[in-house]
């Protein structure tokens, strides 16, 4: 073990400080470029953290390890300076703006030089991940080589006014400008710089030149001015991003005129402002009303894409939510009420007696009844919780979960089945997901989904997707030996079977530890007989896991194994959107570092359908055929180069 390797958590403190870069944000305007694009860059190193954080820190070279926590040094002192960059006063940075970019240049060649140092090639991770490490390193590089010209004019103006030069204090174009260009023109912004004035003399122990407080000054100015000429900004929010108005417009608009609702707020079925958005499992967003009456309907389809629905989970957009709230605000409308079985707030006590009555007697036959009294209220209950949200909210608080949870071991599979399925129709209120973890429900779902009837496996995998939608319950999930079941029951299962443990195998091998798990399980051999069965049924989801599964080292080895290439040319030239981007996905991680791969896909014809991916494919789509051609015009080339090389060298030898 190298000196100083006593700290193994090293990889867990890099994700941190990663993880709290990326809520950093609405950096000052005057640098907002710069910092924004330093903090792009250290978000891109995310997977390559994921990926080594299983490594064992006590077997890594000392070299490597010490520059990991060289590394981790330098992102605290990132983080610690973009921090400052987000939240210090904007007119301190215009007027420190050589000091700062100059701290800038140093934070950024530390972390170029600390990455620079990690040796991937002793840390054994994949070629994808290689190539992420590779390209943050080139953007700080090329970066060191552009130096953009600061706003020159908006120092001059501010530092004269900081000056009180009195030429520049009553000119009003230059308050004007001013605002608009330090974004000080709407109250919260206002009030906010002020506040990091405040908290700019708290820190630095006192102002004893003065120079916060003829910065406060300045800041009154530019305020006075924008209250005088009535230009406080009202933020509103539309479709498309963000529009200013400013009070006598809201005011006019508000009087005059309904403001047109955007697109983005208005509801695909209804075409109403929505109340309650959620998403569905093709992406889309709708008021949980409407899919829902679409859903009771028998649709099994998205009415926007026409895709078929993998799960009838819905999912709260709680951010579309809150842009909706905000702008009914600005133009002075009643927020949308969400009606009561959407977001469910009854509790119990809240229930009709009889409602109360009938759920309490089926919770206390769970309890003490005979078995066959607790098969059948496990069942009634699978059925109230299907029924409404209301009912998912009121079983829950009554204390059924930990008691289906008991039921999930008992020998009946009827009993089994019911316990599961009333779990998965609990699981869709999104506050229930945590109750039925924290009850120990994981390790009860996956004997079930490897020893139960077929239908009580079926639901166990739709179960296990639904609580998998939260992050956290993915590594839960995994670590439980859930993926060898999922990956038998993909195998062997009724068609339903099929796309419950395949959208449960998507959904978990998102997270980077479950990838292992899964090929070891055998996925691949599974997935690749899915792609090439002659019915096809199965095509999209195995595709689509092939893809995150091919991104793996041991799964790029088996895929290739299978002889993959034919097929996926054939779907790139004549597969679905979908399966094109997924198919070129998986052929980008396989050619990556093994040109072999490359060679036999020209040799099948690949280039032309490559070449109509990246005009007319989906955006996804577009980039990955963009990196494959790419990649085919290095091997043609170094191909060329070879051929001239042994053509020079027989010359020779012949003379």
């Amino acid at each position: 073990m190298g000196e100083g390797q006593q700290d193994d958590g090293v990889v867990d403190i890099l994700i941190d400080l990663v993880n709290e870069i990326r809520s950093i944000s609405d950096f000052r305007p005057m640098l907002k470029k710069h910092f924004s694009n330093l903090a792009r860059r250290l978000n891109l190193l995310t997977p390559f953290f994921q990926e080594i954080s299983d490594f064992n820190p006590a077997l890594l070279p000392p070299n490597t390890f010490n520059a990991l926590l060289s590394l981790r040094d330098a992102l605290q002192a990132a983080r610690d300076f973009l921090s400052f960059a987000a939240n210090c006063s904007k007119i301190f940075m215009v007027l420190e703006r050589d000091q700062i970019m100059t701290k800038f240049y140093e934070v950024s060649a530390r972390l170029e030089q600390s990455l620079a140092a990690v040796s991937c090639d002793q840390l054994d991770i994949s070629d994808e991940v290689k190539e992420q490490v590779e390209l943050v390193l080139a953007q700080f590089r090329r970066a060191k080589g552009r130096v953009d010209e600061p706003d020159t004019k908006l120092y001059e103006d501010v530092l004269s006014l900081y000056n009180n030069n009195t030429d520049v204090a009553t000119n009003p174009d230059v308050f004007r400008q001013l605002a608009e260009k330090l974004e000080l023109m709407g109250i919260t912004d206002l009030t906010q710089e002020s506040l990091a004035l405040h908290e700019m003399v708290a820190v630095s122990g006192g102002d004893p030149a003065g120079r916060i407080e003829k910065m406060s000054m300045l800041l009154k100015k530019i305020k006075d001015y924008v209250q005088t000429e009535n230009l406080v900004v009202y933020d509103t929010v539309g479709g498309k991003g963000h529009s200013s108005k400013t009070s006598k417009q809201v005011s006019n608009e508000r009087n005059h005129q309904t403001p047109v609702i955007p697109d983005d707020f208005r509801c695909p079925v209804s075409l109403e402002l929505m109340k309650d958005p959620v998403i569905v499992s093709t992406g889309q967003t709708y008021d949980r009303s409407s899919i829902e009456k679409w859903l009771e309907a028998g649709h099994g389809t998205c009415p926007k894409t026409q895709q078929s629905l993998t799960s009838t989970v819905l999912t709260p957009n709680y951010v579309l939510r809150s842009l909706i709230e905000q702008w009914c605000e600005a133009n002075g409308m009643e927020p949308p009420r969400r009606p009561s079985n959407s977001e469910p707030s009854k509790s119990v006590s809240a229930y009709a007696p009889a409602e109360r009555s009938k759920i309490e007697t089926l919770l206390q036959r769970l309890t003490c009844g005979s078995p066959e009294e607790r098969r059948t209220a496990a069942g009634e209950i699978r059925l109230l919780a299907k029924r409404n949200a209301d009912n998912r909210v009121a079983i829950a608080e009554a204390g059924a979960i930990p008691l289906l949870v008991g039921l999930l071991s008992v020998p009946d599979s009827r009993t089994q089945e019911n316990a599961v399925t009333a779990l998965l129709n609990l699981s869709i209120y999104e506050n229930n997901k945590g109750s039925i973890v924290s009850s120990g429900a994981i390790p009860g779902i996956v004997h079930v989904l490897k020893k139960g009837s077929m239908e009580a496996r079926e639901n166990a995998a739709a179960t296990l997707f639904s609580l998998s939608v939260i992050d956290e319950n993915k590594v839960t999930i995994g670590a439980s030996g859930a993926i060898p079941p999922l990956v038998t029951l993909l195998s062997e299962g009724t068609q339903r079977g099929k796309k419950d443990a395949a959208t449960a195998l998507f959904n978990l091998c998102i997270y980077q530890g479950n990838k292992g798990k899964a090929i070891r399980a055998g996925a691949i051999p599974t997935l690749m007989k899915l792609v090439t069965e002659p019915n096809g049924s199965m095509v999209d989801e195995a595709l689509a896991i092939l893809a995150i599964l091919s991104s793996h080292p041991d799964g790029k080895a088996a895929i290739g194994a299978a002889e993959a290439v034919p097929f996926l040319v054939q779907f790139i030239a004549n597969g679905s959107p979908r399966n094109k981007e997924n198919a070129a996905a998986v052929l980008v991680h396989l050619s990556s570092g093994d040109q072999q791969y490359l060679a036999q896909a020209r040799e099948l014809g690949v280039m032309d359908p490559l070449l109509d991916l990246a005009q007319n494919g989906t955006d996804r789509g577009k980039r990955k055929a963009a990196q494959l051609l790419e990649r085919m015009s290095r091997f043609l080339e170094q191909q060329s180069q070879n051929e001239l090389n042994h053509v020079a060298h027989t010359s020779i030898d012949n003379t």
